[in-house]
C-alpha cells in the first residue's frame, strides 16, 4: 500500500464553492501536487469543516526570462537550475470541490462556502481518503465537472484511492459499478472510464 503523507501544496489564490486556484513556486513542486490527488483545506479557523478536492490542472506560468531562454540557442545546466530553482515562477493549481468534512462526518456535495485566500491547502492522508472514498457518492460531483476533464480525473482519483485499501481490486469494482448507475446512458463514455481503472492484468 502506497503511503500519501499530508505534504502542503499551496495557499489558496481565488475560491468558490465548486473549487479554488491555488499557488506555490516552481522549486515546491513535487508529487503532491500531482493530477487526481485528493487535498483538503479549512473553511474556518476551528478546522471543524474542511473542504475535500480534488487536483485537476497544473499551470506553470511563463515569465519574461523564460521566453528569453526559450529563444536562445543554448543554455547552459546551471542557468536552468537556476532559473528552476532560485526565481520565484509562480504555479498554480487547480481543483475542484468532491464533497466536505465536518465534525467526523463526509458530505458529497458542494461544501458551504469558500476557504479564506491564503489558507493553506494539504493532501489527505491513506486514512482520509479511506474515509472519504468508503462511500462512492463523490463520483457524481467528478463525473459533472465542467472545468476538468472529468473522466481522466475520476479514474486518476480512483486508482489513487485504490490504492488506499485494503483490497484494491475489490474496491475499483465498487467504483466502476457506481459510475455503471451514472453512466448508463452513455456506453461508450462508461467503456472509457471503466477501461482507464481496469487493472493491467485483465488489459491483456
Amino acid at each position: 500500500m502506497t503511503e500519501h503523507g499530508q505534504a502542503v501544496v499551496g495557499r489558496v489564490l481565488r475560491a468558490s464553492t465548486i473549487g479554488f486556484d491555488c499557488g506555490t513556486r516552481s522549486s515546491m513542486i513535487n508529487g503532491s501536487q500531482s493530477f487526481g490527488t485528493f487535498v483538503k483545506v479549512p473553511l474556518d479557523e476551528s478546522g471543524s469543516i474542511q473542504a475535500v478536492g480534488l487536483i485537476y490542472t497544473v499551470r506553470i506560468d511563463d515569465d519574461p526570462l523564460a521566453r528569453e531562454l526559450v529563444m536562445a540557442s543554448a543554455v547552459d545546466n546551471s542557468t536552468l537550475y537556476d532559473q528552476r530553482e532560485n526565481r520565484m515562477v509562480p504555479v498554480e493549481i487547480g481543483v475542484i470541490n468532491v464533497g466536505f468534512a465536518e465534525n467526523g462526518r463526509c458530505f458529497y456535495n458542494l461544501p458551504p462556502r469558500p476557504p479564506m485566500s491564503l489558507t493553506e491547502v494539504t493532501c489527505m492522508d491513506d486514512g482520509e481518503i479511506r474515509f472519504f472514498t468508503a462511500q462512492t457518492d463523490f463520483i457524481r460531483l467528478i463525473l459533472n465537472a465542467r472545468d476538468a476533464q472529468p473522466d481522466e480525473l475520476l479514474a486518476a482519483a480512483i486508482n489513487l484511492s485504490a490504492e488506499c485499501q485494503a483490497d484494491p481490486y475489490a474496491y475499483k469494482v465498487l467504483c466502476g459499478r457506481a459510475a455503471a448507475r451514472l453512466l448508463g446512458h452513455d456506453l461508450k463514455r462508461l467503456h472509457h472510464v471503466l477501461t482507464l481503472i481496469a487493472p493491467p492484468e485483465t488489459m491483456r
